[in-house]
């Protein structure tokens, strides 16, 4: 196992480490900031004064090469519109980005699981099919039309709740939550609903997908030749075996809903760190966008990590093989 984790971390530095040149190229080569920041009449003097003033007189491998030395140390630049550390900026925006991605992901769950096992037992039935036609809509839906509709809907037909802003939030060890206060719910209902609208349909899918083929096991059968009530079947037999491609998809789209929250907090405006790329995008602010997708980076290699050792506790089988390579 230790030799399993210690070969997973290896191959997720070396992820990082190449992540960090496609990040840094990818966003260097698009546009020049100065020509946004700077005033129409300033003059090739004061040009070349705030390329130097930026870093951007450099050559592009030698900005790479500061740009590393100072990210190992945890300096990811500073932002060139507002002049503060990009990388604090990002983490102050965090705490709203994950209590939204993870609202998501635990509305995908305890929605998804129970009407993706339903579906997957009585296939044939009115309520199986509704289920499954449900799952269609979620995947076809564009985002942004949902949000919208929704805003449209419950804020301002129905006026039953906000639909902009983050509300009411408390601090809990230095960190600000909307979670727990109730103006704080109200206003995440909405964009987390819209946001974990197509993870309930994938979970529903692979759930149903999971329940049809593990039902015509052999040791289902077993399980019910020897009397077992059907509960038991279902929740030990069935469930249990079905939870790993469960948890490996669910850790993986953890990571897609923290990246990809960008429209959800855009519509509603949730001032997480989606709704910063986007400003920061729209002025070529180089240094939060570079800190923004190297943090989203370091996400997703650490739940694929994380995904990879609980695949390992669930199916030992994994393990040995890892061990055999």
């Amino acid at each position: 196992m230790i030799i399993y984790v210690a070969r997973r971390l290896a191959q997720a530095l070396l992820v990082v480490f190449a992540m960090t040149l496609i990040v840094f190229l990818g966003v260097n080569v698009i546009g020049s900031p100065v020509d946004i920041l700077i005033s129409p009449d300033c003059n090739q003097a004061c040009y070349q004064a705030s390329l130097k003033a930026l870093g951007l007189d450099l050559p592009l491998h030698q900005q790479y090469l500061v740009f590393l030395k100072n990210a190992v140390t945890g300096d990811l630049g500073k932002s060139f519109a507002i002049g503060v550390p990009a990388l604090p900026l990002i983490v102050e925006r965090m705490p709203a980005t994950l209590e939204l991605a993870l609202s998501a992901m635990f509305l995908a769950i305890v929605i998804g699981i129970p009407l993706g096992m339903w579906a997957g037992l009585k296939p044939d039935s009115v309520a199986g099919k509704t289920i499954m036609g449900g799952s269609i809509l979620g995947f076809s839906l564009p985002t942004f039309w949902v949000g919208l509709m929704l805003i449209m809907v419950f804020a301002v037909y129905l006026g039953v709740l906000p639909s902009t802003g983050r509300g009411e939030t408390v601090q809990v060890f230095g960190v600000r939550l909307s979670i727990l206060t109730l103006d704080g719910l109200a206003h995440l209902i909405l964009p987390a609903v819209n946001l974990a609208l197509y993870k309930i349909s994938l979970v529903i899918r692979l759930t149903r997908a999971g329940v049809r083929e593990t039902i015509t096991q052999d040791y289902v059968k077993f399980a019910r030749a020897r009397g077992l009530k059907a509960r038991r079947v279902i929740l030990v037999h069935v469930l249990k075996n079905i939870m790993i491609p469960v948890v490996t998809v669910v850790g993986l789209e953890l990571g897609n809903v923290i990246a990809f929250s960008v429209v959800s907090e855009t519509i509603f405006s949730w001032p997480g760190m989606g709704k910063l790329l986007i400003d920061s995008l729209r002025l070529l602010d180089r240094p939060v966008v570079v800190a923004y997708l190297m943090i989203t980076v370091l996400m997703f290699v650490v739940i694929n990590l994380i995904v990879d050792v609980l695949y390992t506790a669930l199916d030992p089988r994994i393990r040995l093989q890892g061990a055999a390579i």
